[in-house]
């Protein structure tokens, strides 16, 4: 559920390999694996609370946050000074949540679909929306992800 997009070969990572952050010409995106990890796990909580909520209360208010500040706080772990949280967690989380708002989702009526709540940069935001973000965001951080495991392993070897 969303994690079959990432690079099988997560589990040969290294704590130095998911501590490598990346240079902006490298063009695989500037944050740690373990930090990508960690936000995308953040992420998915934070949709799947802001649907269950919108089909739950009458016209919600969503707050934003502040996905840097989590990584300034050292939320996912500090390389310089741990602790390196296990990502393993993180991918558990994202298959978690992802398996248990699927089958959530399935009992949706269609007027349920259409439920909306107020997100404070895009104004009134439905469920089938904020669906389709989520999904969104998880596979365009994955590709990233996938970007940065052919850095650190080299190229998948084909099957």
């Amino acid at each position: 559920m969303g994690v079959e997009n990432f690079d099988n070969r997560i589990t040969k990572l290294n704590d130095a390999h998911l501590d490598t952050a990346f240079r902006p010409e490298a063009n695989v995106g500037r944050w740690p694996c373990r930090v990508l990890l960690g936000h995308m796990a953040d992420a998915e909580m934070v949709w799947n609370h802001r649907m269950r909520r919108a089909v739950g209360e009458l016209n919600p208010v969503f707050a934003l946050w502040d996905e840097n500040a989590f990584i300034d706080a050292g939320i996912y772990g500090t390389p310089e000074t741990g602790p390196k949280y296990p990502i393993g967690a993180f991918v558990a989380s994202i298959h978690t949540g992802r398996k248990w708002t699927a089958g959530w989702l399935e009992t949706l009526t269609d007027d349920q679909w259409r439920r909306a709540g107020m997100h404070p940069d895009r104004g009134a935001i439905t469920v089938r929306t904020m669906l389709e973000l989520t999904t969104w965001h998880l596979e365009h951080h994955a590709w990233y992800f996938n970007l940065k495991v052919a850095r650190l392993l080299g190229s998948a070897q084909a099957s």
